[in-house]
């Protein structure tokens, strides 16, 4: 056992493969039960209908002294044998597994820019990827104002 009283995985499993062993026993059991109810189904089926031949061929004595012919009554008479009973199994459903959609994914048009920043992070001014020289000269002139400017290469979304 594990901690806190529960069980491990290992205990879970073993639990649960002994109990499918023991019901393919009983199934194994079972099948091999049922042929023999069916045997002793027959014998008693047998020893009804000696009895019952017996009672008849009685009444047939009783009859035959009155006059009567009993012939018709043999043939009615025939013991029917019982069909054997067939377990039907069943099979398990086979589940199909669901589709998996995939959504195409929406494309999103983007394009490249300087940005400078500020020390808050914050966006000073834009320029688009041509300009480079541009966007270095303006970070040039900010870093002489203040020590705390960067340039950054930045992808932003194309609105139409």
């Amino acid at each position: 056992m594990a901690k806190g009283g529960r069980k491990s995985r290992m205990d879970l499993r073993r639990e649960a493969e002994a109990v499918e062993a023991k019901q393919r026993e009983d199934e194994a059991e079972g099948e091999g039960g049922e042929a023999e109810e069916e045997e002793e189904d027959e014998e008693e089926a047998d020893a009804d209908v000696e009895v019952e031949a017996d009672a008849e061929g009685e009444a047939e004595a009783d009859i035959d002294a009155e006059g009567d012919a009993g012939d018709d009554d043999d043939e009615d008479a025939k013991p029917k044998k019982k069909k054997a009973k067939k377990v039907a199994v069943k099979k398990a459903a086979v589940k199909k597994a669901p589709s998996k959609r995939s959504r195409a994914a929406k494309e999103i048009r983007t394009r490249a820019v300087w940005v400078v920043f500020d020390n808050g992070s914050k966006v000073v001014e834009k320029f688009p990827y041509n300009q480079k020289e541009e966007a270095e000269a303006l970070l040039t002139r900010k870093l002489e104002e203040k020590k705390t400017f960067y340039i950054n290469l930045v992808k932003e979304e194309i609105k139409e």
